[in-house]
């Protein structure tokens, strides 16, 4: 049985189609450190997470020192996975260098998708792939850009998560919403 906060999660933000720079980040971020753990987790720390994570803001993230990054490993609120965890600071500075390049992460990444969200017409949740040719490519352009964590299946689930990609099965109410 699902949690009503995953539930309110898949409800109102799964798939929405994301123009914020700092969700983007945010979705990233989270989307990086979920790797090989179960989204359930990720949700139950996310409030941690943003006070960790200064509202996953990149300009602050940015500046963060190791001594700091090095103090949130003792904190049992977020995942407590240094790579993951260096790996947002990281991440923060190859994204203010594509903001500065593009105006906004988000002009560049709704550019890698011609602008338009994609709308796919799963009849079952199985169908739904772990990655594709475009994730991949994402992820090959922003590993370029000298991010971490961002490999073609993390970013497909933050492409879907984001709303670049409405994966909502056709049975699913928020298909047509979103």
């Amino acid at each position: 049985m699902k949690k009503p906060y995953y539930i309110a999660y898949h409800d109102e933000e799964w798939g929405v189609p994301v123009h914020n720079d700092n969700k983007h980040f945010e979705i990233l971020s989270l989307e990086g450190c979920q790797a090989g753990l179960s989204w359930d987790t990720i949700l139950k720390k996310r409030e941690s997470f943003r006070v960790a994570f200064k509202n996953f803001d990149p300009k602050i993230i940015a500046t963060l020192q190791d001594p700091y990054l090095e103090e949130l490993m003792d904190n049992p609120n977020i995942v407590r996975h240094r790579n993951k965890i260096w790996s947002v600071r990281t991440n923060a500075r190859a994204f203010l260098e594509i903001q500065q390049k593009f105006q906004s992460f988000n002009t560049f990444i709704w550019s890698k998708i011609g602008g338009k969200q994609i709308i796919n017409t799963w009849q079952t949740a199985d169908r739904v792939p772990a990655k594709t040719d475009l994730s991949t490519e994402i992820s090959k352009c922003l590993k370029g850009h000298g991010m971490k964590f961002v490999g073609p299946v993390i970013v497909y689930s933050y492409l879907q998560a984001a709303g670049l990609i409405n994966d909502h099965t056709v049975n699913c109410f928020r298909h047509k919403e979103c």
